[in-house]
């Protein structure tokens, strides 16, 4: 059977966990770290390509200051911590969204990661930050108007922040939510979506490979006649 090329991840549910641990939702943002180096490493395992991971969406200024720097300083000290570490195992990182509003700080180490990971093959991550999928295609087609270009499928998928990578074979939500909340929505029209009542803390490797399996045997149609996904 066929691994999925491209799993995109909205990783739900660390507030509220956090809050049910330790009451602090920042704990449960700390936690979620674990949560990704896991699937990082059962997704090298399952030989995904491309692994999007929702990290701060466009929505997510709406949160107390206090969430939101903390959220920021998780991230630079993530990338500070694992950038040797990303480069030594052959992971690609790439940035998806409008990181304009972010911290000069952060916005030069975002850009750094990039750049040194860039020809790394093992792996590409891509970071969704201050991403919104309707800001992403508005965007696009601005863009379009701007360069005078037609506005159709093929000039519209080279100006999203997607352009070059496949889209979405499986598309998980974890945190007990059954929505998509403006994630991805171009390009997931047919991915295949598993709604996981688990929060992002929780969700095991075992969980993650179950998925995998599970997308394994579904039959893909797109539209057209049914092809087992083998």
């Amino acid at each position: 059977m066929n691994p999925p090329k491209h799993v995109a991840i909205i990783m739900d549910g660390n507030g509220r966990w956090g809050l049910k641990k330790k009451n602090s939702r920042n704990y449960g943002h700390k936690k979620g770290l674990e949560t990704v180096e896991r699937i990082i490493n059962a997704s090298i395992q399952n030989k995904i390509m491309y692994l999007t991971l929702f990290v701060f969406s466009t929505e997510n200024w709406k949160r107390p200051i206090k969430e939101i720097n903390y959220l920021i300083s998780l991230l630079n000290k993530y990338l500070d911590d694992e950038i040797d570490n990303l480069i030594k195992r052959n992971i690609r990182i790439k940035i998806i969204g409008n990181i304009k509003p972010f911290p000069q700080k952060l916005k030069k180490k975002l850009h750094k990661v990039e750049k040194l990971t860039k020809t790394n093959n093992k792996i590409q991550i891509n970071m969704a930050l201050n991403y919104g999928s309707r800001q992403e295609i508005i965007g696009a087609i601005k863009k379009l108007k701007n360069k005078n270009l037609n506005i159709n499928k093929k000039n519209l998928e080279k100006h999203l922040y997607t352009c070059g990578i496949p889209d979405p074979d499986i598309l998980i939500r974890t945190g007990n939510t059954n929505r998509i909340s403006n994630f991805l929505i171009w390009q997931s029209i047919y991915s295949e979506i598993f709604f996981e009542p688990k929060m992002w803390p929780d969700f095991s490797s075992k969980d993650f490979n179950r998925i995998i399996r599970k997308f394994q045997n579904i039959n893909r149609n797109f539209g057209g006649l049914s092809v087992r996904n083998k």
